[in-house]
């Protein structure tokens, strides 16, 4: 004879259904305490161009860095990771957004920006 391990007190299908109740509800808290993409958009102060990778003009390289960069409350970029773009590109553009400036805000937010590149003709 099969004998059942769960016992008769809220063992049943009801338990999952109300830990996924549970889950649900915090991950709504969790998603209200992290701040709207579209409130992260900031106007940029200053820029600084980025220095063409010399291998990248000889192979004739070209094309567009997405990144993603963080930016501080009183504007300063503290962190640029690359999310799309050439990787023989995409370490001189992330080292120029680390100079760009941004106005102030109300605190830490991350902005998209891209950077391309292109070779005079």
């Amino acid at each position: 004879m099969f004998k059942s391990s769960f016992s008769k007190k809220g063992c049943g299908a009801a338990a999952p259904r109300i830990r996924w109740q549970h889950v649900a509800a915090l991950a709504v808290v969790l998603a209200l305490g992290v701040p709207a993409r579209a409130a992260d958009d900031r106007a940029i102060k200053s820029k600084v161009p980025p220095a063409y990778p010399e291998l990248a003009k000889r192979m004739k390289i070209t094309g567009t860095v997405r990144m993603e960069a963080t930016v501080d409350a009183g504007g300063k970029v503290t962190a640029v990771k690359t999310i799309s773009g050439s990787r023989a590109l995409s370490p001189a553009a992330e080292e120029a957004v680390s100079k760009w400036k941004y106005a102030p805000g109300d605190g830490p937010s991350t902005v998209e920006v891209e950077v391309t590149f292109a070779l005079a003709q």
